[in-house]
């Protein structure tokens, strides 16, 4: 037994030794992982509670909108964007609100959400349709250099065929019908053929004069297309007027954690 014992008490001194050397470390190590813990714990739960309550304004800024209650949307979206402009909630809201601002008359507010989108979104193709709203209502203004400067920025390719299209709407209101030609024809081959959206530019181009010949002109109007048409695309022989903002999803998806 005494032998056990001195084993066993040389065994604790080592231990001792060991705790002086490396304790202070070993307990700020485990400290430290603690914290992280806790500190995401926290994190995570701050973004569900954050996204919780953007949901509730967004809610309000959506059921104001149907109700074609403009004071409400104006106060709901004024709330959420100062409070959780970096949610997804946000950009959406925004979008809505613009619409129904345009709607009213009140460009000039429709301007600022979209902008808001632009400056505050973090999805692309949410900033890519904010531009296209915000040029629609710069064309509706006849700013129709502010138009086309706004749809110089960089967007994805689903979206060129729009772009294109309300490009060559701006440059025939502003007396530049060949460069409108060329964008119409550029719109043709983003469209799929069959799609009523094809169908729509094609009428505008014909109505323009025509494709244009030579190496300027753009490919074949009457191409094969690479994208499908936008959803609520124009029928064939709608007016050449550009459209109105389009409302945005009724529902936003919660923001990625």
């Amino acid at each position: 037994m005494a032998v056990y014992d001195l084993e066993e008490q040389e065994q604790l001194e080592d231990l001792k030794a060991w705790w002086k050397q490396w304790g202070n470390l070993v307990t700020g190590v485990i400290i430290a992982v603690a914290a992280g813990i806790v500190a995401v714990q926290g994190w995570r739960w701050w973004q569900g509670n954050q996204a919780e309550q953007a949901s509730v304004l967004y809610n309000a800024v959506s059921t104001a909108v149907k109700a074609n209650d403009v004071a409400k949307a104006k106060d709901a979206i004024a709330q959420l964007n100062e409070k959780f402009g970096n949610t997804g909630y946000a950009p959406r809201a925004a979008l809505l609100v613009a619409k129904t601002l345009f709607d009213t008359g009140d460009k000039a507010g429709a301007k600022t959400q979209l902008m808001f989108v632009i400056d505050r979104g973090s999805e692309e193709e949410l900033k890519a349709i904010a531009r296209l709203r915000l040029a629609e209502v710069q064309f509706d203004e006849k700013q129709y250099d502010d138009a086309l400067r706004t749809l110089d920025a960089k967007h994805d390719e689903p979206f060129a065929g729009v772009y294109a299209d309300l490009r060559g709407d701006i440059l025939m209101a502003a007396g530049r019908s060949n460069e409108a030609r060329a964008a119409y024809q550029t719109a043709l081959t983003k469209f799929d053929t069959n799609s009523p959206y094809h169908a729509y530019v094609e009428t505008k181009l014909d109505a323009a004069g025509g494709p244009l010949a030579g190496p300027s002109g753009a490919p074949n109007a009457s191409g094969s297309g690479t994208t499908q048409a936008p959803p609520n695309a124009p029928p064939a022989g709608a007016p050449a007027n550009p459209p109105t903002p389009a409302a945005a999803p009724a529902k936003a998806p919660a923001p990625s954690k």
